[in-house]
């Protein structure tokens, strides 16, 4: 039996550091060449890490939330005979996956944190198979560390995650603790320790501290960055949505068996494409600290997308050259991919312009925050059927909708703001001139 010590592999593209997102072992654990160890998160995206030998995990170093340089030992893991050499475990790189912060590459780089004087070894638990499940709750106002699936899983499971023992870094709780305290009867512990129930009228003191880091983190940095750079202008109008509400109802009773619903998304598309050329800095980023506009003739579309790991843009590549079929069956596929978290880098990166919709939730106006380094977003808000003038003066019900958008004033000026939204305005209340 030897000692095989892990080093932080080489996640590639010259990266010299990573955050500690999520460990998926627990010392004591048996691992296999390959299997899937820890997530960690450089500047470009979140990474899974895999392990190099078989063996028995010793000791885990670092916690989530740490950043760790590439080549500290990270893993001690004991090993049947001599161990191999302690280097990466192959000449691959490992891949970053769908929990890239949306347009990561193209901004600004966020002030490094004061890094670690060094990672802390976590101290390593009882084996699980001598670890007595148990309904004792913690010490009054200790904090629970728990993923948020888990806390789902004992909400719908009616568990106090404080009764739950956690076996993972720092007492985190894991999934396999919460399946084996259900499985040692921990949740009929739990009722009777509780009175068999909660009066739903008592008073709620509970107070939870969770540290931001991993995908959180980034997009809070970056809004940070978009907010503080940037001398955001909004501008909002109304759009009267009823001749390409109608066509789009049609399109879809004719549409073939292979193509995809269409929503609104890749109508408000098309119409960027259409008005886009005549507002070039629009479509466009912008370099604060070099003073350098870069315009470009290809719109990159970027689609904000609540995912279960966080906002994402996903980003429809080359839209001028796709008709509306095509976007929808893009945005369907960007879609899903965003929240199996199954994107790659080059899908969540290179927007020149942003749309984001909350028009499902409701809304009747918002005022996005740009997608930096570009100079202009688009948004979406419900749309609702409400009392208009026609040319007659008579009161007839018309489908309406507003469109937010913010634009980058250094830039873009008011008046050229408007006049971008009042083309797009134009090909969405006459919908045919989008296929012109």
């Amino acid at each position: 039996m030897s000692e095989y010590r892990y080093k932080l592999p080489d996640v590639g593209e010259g990266v010299v550091e990573a955050e500690i997102v999520e460990w998926h072992i627990k010392v004591g654990d048996k691992v296999t060449e390959d299997q899937h160890i820890l997530d960690v998160m450089t500047d470009k995206a979140t990474v899974e890490i895999p392990c190099a030998v078989n063996g028995t995990v010793t000791q885990l170093v670092g916690e989530p939330g740490d950043v760790i340089a590439v080549g500290t030992e990270i893993l001690f893991i004991a090993v049947d005979g001599a161990a191999p050499a302690e280097d990466t475990p192959s000449e691959e790189k490992a891949e970053p996956k769908a929990e890239a912060a949306a347009q990561v590459d193209a901004q600004p780089e966020a002030k490094p944190e004061p890094k670690k004087d060094a990672p802390k070894a976590v101290p390593a638990p009882a084996p699980a198979a001598t670890k007595a499940i148990t309904a004792s709750p913690r010490k009054e106002g200790e904090r629970v560390l728990a993923s948020p699936a888990i806390r789902k899983r004992a909400l719908d499971n009616d568990i106090d995650l404080a009764s739950v023992p956690g076996t993972g870094p720092a007492g985190r709780i894991t999934h396999r603790d919460l399946d084996d305290f259900i499985a040692s009867g921990g949740r009929l512990m739990a009722a009777i320790a509780h009175g068999g129930g909660v009066n739903p009228r008592a008073p709620r003191t509970g107070v939870e501290e969770q540290k931001v880091i991993g995908l959180r983190r980034k997009i809070a940095e970056n809004m940070a960055h978009a907010k503080r750079s940037i001398p955001h202008i909004a501008y909002v109008d109304e759009i009267d949505m009823t001749a390409l509400e109608d066509l789009r109802a049609h399109m879809n009773a004719k549409r073939q068996g292979d193509q995809e619903k269409l929503t609104i998304i890749p109508f408000l598309v098309m119409a960027l494409v259409k008005s886009l050329p005549d507002t070039p800095q629009a479509n466009a980023h912008f370099d604060g600290e070099a003073s350098v506009l870069t315009k470009y003739e290809a719109i990159h579309c970027g689609i904000a997308a609540a995912t279960p790991n966080g906002l994402m843009v996903p980003v429809i590549k080359h839209a001028e050259s796709l008709d509306v079929w095509q976007i929808a069956a893009e945005l369907k596929r960007l879609g899903a991919a965003a929240k199996d978290g199954k994107c790659t880098k080059d899908e969540l990166t290179g927007s020149t312009v942003t749309i984001t919709s909350l028009g499902a939730i409701g809304g009747i106006a918002t005022t996005p925050v740009i997608n930096a380094p570009e100079t202009a977003i688009i948004g979406v808000n419900k749309m609702q059927t409400l009392p208009r003038y026609d040319a007659e003066g008579r009161i007839v019900p018309r489908k309406i909708m507003n469109l937010s958008s913010s634009f980058d004033h250094r830039i873009v000026d008011g008046y050229d703001a408007a006049l971008l939204i009042q083309d797009i305005k134009a090909y969405l209340e006459n919908p045919a001139t989008l296929f012109m």
